[in-house]
């Protein structure tokens, strides 16, 4: 971990970070019983390609490595389809942690969450692999549907159980949502996850959906089924709790969360090419955060 580190980042130490990776790797132990080992050839694949780029940067500017030398690719591979090219994913690794963090300084320094920086560069490249060729655990057929796309259609056929414990289609890390949630409550309770992000992201989504489905059902879903489709819930526990990308004070984390909820719900209401907004919402409040936090701690007079 960088000496230098800013104090708002302090649980970026060593523990934290090998603690999140833990967590990670359960969830993708989860992601190879539902969908199989190749799974792990994605993160592996990854893992290589993100570390390779890492350590080329580390050489050159002669700093050492950190943990997150394996976070960022474990959950850009976590964002994949379970029948996506390998090439794919050694693309969308390597983009992310190159432009996304290197070029930045490293850990800590980055505007913007590499993974999903990634992950949108191969979305909007490969769209043929990463939004039309879905496994089915259950059938091992691979489909253009997920119960996103299904929600998002009206037709929602999967039931609660079904989404929670994963036997859908869906990207690795968006399937076994009922321990995403045991996992990401965990690192709440452990600090290593603030609660604020999730409550609001989730909150927003529930609440919105729960009013709006009363008033417009075209539009607004099941409230319930909005928060255990896509990868809201992956995405609120583990992607825009970035502690880098997040803005640092607490207001200001409330309002940076329910910013991303809005631009998943109007994403999810005009889905187009793109039906999953998490990525492309974290990304584009990655870059709103300084100026959002700009305004609270000015008028707090200090972090609040």
């Amino acid at each position: 971990m960088n000496e230098k580190m800013p104090s708002h980042l302090a649980v970026l130490n060593n523990r934290n970070l090998v603690i999140m990776i833990g967590a990670l790797l359960v969830i993708l132990l989860g992601a190879t019983f539902i969908f199989g080992a190749y799974s792990l050839l994605i993160a592996g694949v990854a893992i290589v390609f993100s570390g390779c780029v890492e350590l080329i940067f580390a050489k050159t500017r002669k700093k050492g490595l950190d943990y997150s030398i394996l976070i960022t690719p474990l959950i850009f591979a976590l964002t994949m389809p379970p029948s996506v090219p390998l090439w794919v994913v050694a693309i969308g690794a390597s983009f992310g942690t190159f432009f996304a963090k290197s070029l930045f300084g490293g850990l800590g320094k980055n505007i913007f969450n590499p993974a999903m920086v990634g992950y949108i560069f191969v979305t909007i490249s490969f769209p043929r692999y990463l939004n039309t060729q879905w496994l089915n655990p259950k059938t091992d057929v691979i489909g253009s549907v997920t119960p996103l796309i299904g929600l998002n259609g009206g037709n929602l056929s999967e039931s609660y159980m079904d989404l929670l414990l994963g036997v859908v289609p869906g990207s690795l890390g968006e399937t076994f949502r009922i321990g995403i949630l045991i996992i990401g409550l965990l690192l709440v309770v452990l600090k290593i996850v603030d609660w604020r992000i999730p409550v609001s992201i989730l909150g927003t989504v529930f609440i919105v959906n729960l009013i709006g489905n009363q008033l417009n059902e075209t539009y607004f879903s099941d409230p319930v089924a909005s928060l255990l489709v896509g990868s809201v819930l992956f995405g609120s526990f583990f992607v825009a709790s970035d502690p880098v990308s997040m803005p640092v004070s607490n207001w200001a984390k409330v309002i940076y969360g329910i910013g991303i909820a809005a631009i998943i719900l109007i994403i999810r209401g005009n889905p187009g090419a793109y039906p999953a907004g998490m990525a492309f919402s974290v990304v584009i409040m990655n870059a709103f955060s300084p100026l959002i936090d700009s305004y609270f701690i000015k008028e707090a007079g200090e972090l609040v």
